[in-house]
């Protein structure tokens, strides 16, 4: 009989370790006990682009751009599998990996990743949105306390939690903050289907066919860019296989039929944890569309600034009653802060990564790489606090920040096509319908991102 043990990554995965070998597990219970980064990134994505930008987006444009929230879910996926691929089987961070890329570089670091730190500094307008929309939530709860002032209580909790805070205590959350709004989400979501009042399976039909309404062109590209896996987390995930010991437990590549055993088994459990997040994710951004087209268009609501909270509650009290109101800001307040808190943990490991690419500190030496990721900690807690106290419009900073990733979407696909060509093992290359995948993906980002400039440039 064989049993798997189930061995911790070792203190400093950024360095692989032979003797930390381990082989993958051979049955699919096993494997599913493997997964777990991308339930982390899952926490990260069902945050602002489903509860606020998708559920805009539904209210803004009905049904009609129920297209584009499939697309966005589905076709991204091949790009985030590929760039774990390369992490596990060169046991190289993100940036490291991307930052192999030909071009201008400045400290040692490409073009490539200087965007990256640009794309970030603009993404940050949604994490302030964030503080900004749990804080709402708050505040209706205990209207005593100012929307200010619970800003600030959340920016120490987030302090508290991630200064030095490892991989697990991240997974641990992750896993609570999505099973919670994901369940509530998706019931709300069925029950409407049995209302005729705001839902119908030919308004369904009609938002399957390709077409957009001019009204709702900037929030779909915000969406197109931040659901599903947005160009953010395709940066983080490649981290998050690295500090779950995707790649240590592989190990350094020696060129023996072992280590290509073990690349390709750790290779099947990334894979496996991509589905599993892709379905959660993917169910709950269809549920959050479906309500904001059914609930809100239906009533003719559009979230705003000043009551985007009492507006989203809709989605709850008229498909599951008004008892479902409290329901709803414990969801709000999981979901919200739960971004806030994924993503917020793995810019600061990426900022920091960047800072040793930049020659401030050696491979091996995790101590000062924990230092690092505390400071930024700090600066990416504190940077989007003052930019939600500064414009106070939750909305729009997701919206703003949602066209940003979408920006770099084409950026990373084509840096993932010159991963998969220019730099993996042959002996691991993915099969050529993976590759084809990759292709097509890549030139239906670049498809869509160039018709948004044209659409902007002749407006």
């Amino acid at each position: 009989m064989t049993t798997t043990t189930t061995r911790v990554a070792p203190h400093n995965p950024y360095v692989l370790d032979p003797s930390a070998t381990e082989e993958p597990p051979v049955r699919w219970n096993d494997a599913l006990k493997r997964i777990g980064p991308g339930m982390v990134l899952a926490a990260s994505i069902v945050g602002s682009g489903e509860l606020i930008a998708t559920t805009t987006l539904g209210a803004q444009a009905g049904y009609t751009a129920l297209w584009v929230v499939l697309l966005s879910c589905l076709s991204k996926p091949v790009i985030q599998g590929e760039l774990g691929r390369y992490t596990i089987a060169s046991g190289m961070s993100g940036l490291a990996a991307l930052n192999q890329m030909p071009g201008p570089r400045l400290r040692g670091v490409n073009w490539l990743v200087w965007a990256w730190a640009l794309m970030v500094c603009g993404t940050l307008l949604q994490v302030g949105a964030m503080y900004g929309g749990v804080s709402q939530v708050m505040n209706l709860l205990v209207p005593a306390v100012p929307v200010r002032v619970w800003v600030l209580v959340f920016l120490a909790v987030t302090l508290a939690l991630l200064r030095g805070g490892g991989y697990a205590r991240i997974e641990r959350i992750a896993m609570v903050k999505v099973a919670l709004f994901t369940m509530l989400t998706v019931l709300a979501a069925l029950i409407l289907i049995r209302m005729p009042r705001f839902f119908s399976w030919s308004a369904v039909a009609g938002g399957l066919r390709f077409e957009l309404p001019p009204a709702g062109l900037g929030m779909a590209i915000a969406v197109f860019g931040i659901t599903g896996v947005g160009a953010s987390e395709l940066f983080m995930y490649p981290y998050w296989c690295v500090e779950k010991g995707y790649a240590q437990f592989t190990g350094p590549r020696d060129g023996s039929e072992a280590w290509r055993r073990r690349a390709r088994g750790w290779i099947r459990v990334m894979h496996l944890d991509i589905t599993a997040s892709m379905a959660i994710y993917t169910a709950a951004t269809i549920a959050f569309y479906l309500l904001g087209a059914g609930v809100l268009h239906g009533m003719g609501l559009v979230p705003a600034a000043s009551d985007m909270i009492a507006v989203l509650s809709n989605l709850y009290t008229q498909t599951l009653g008004g008892w479902a109101l409290w329901l709803f800001y414990l969801g709000a307040v999981a979901t919200l802060y739960g971004t806030v808190f994924a993503a917020t943990a793995a810019h600061s490991r990426l900022f920091a990564d960047m800072c040793h690419l930049m020659g401030f500190f050696d491979a091996d030496d995790h101590v000062r790489r924990v230092r690092f990721r505390n400071v930024f900690v700090v600066l990416l807690s504190v940077v989007p606090v003052t930019m939600f106290l500064t414009l106070q419009s939750p909305v729009t900073m997701v919206m703003l920040g949602g066209i940003v990733q979408s920006m770099m979407l084409p950026v990373i696909a084509i840096g993932a096509i010159y991963l998969r060509h220019r730099r993996l093992p042959p002996d691991i290359a993915p099969s050529a319908p993976t590759t084809i995948a990759l292709w097509i993906t890549t030139g239906l980002i670049l498809f869509v991102m160039g018709y948004y400039a044209v659409l902007t440039a002749t407006s």
